[in-house]
């Protein structure tokens, strides 16, 4: 239950954004398909784990490259 809930603050984070979950756009690559700037890509990190109350290493921030990457790390951070 508690996934369905962090699942629903995502897509309106990732809204807020433009950037619409369902289809190929999931997998769309933020930097090249979506091309979004790093700074943004950071920013929507940031709002992610704000809103869901959870925090990423910043190793793993470094690798993620599609919104399905991040949502799934998220989901599974602590």
């Amino acid at each position: 239950m508690k996934n369905i809930t962090a699942m629903r603050k995502a897509i309106g984070v990732f809204q807020s954004y433009g950037i619409p979950l369902t289809g190929k756009k999931k997998a769309a690559n933020f930097y090249n398909d979506l091309r979004m700037d790093k700074i943004f890509v950071a920013g929507l990190i940031f709002e992610l784990e704000y809103e869901l109350k959870r925090e990423l290493e910043e190793e793993k921030v470094a690798h993620i490259q599609t919104p399905s990457e991040l949502i799934n790390t998220l989901l599974k951070a602590s």
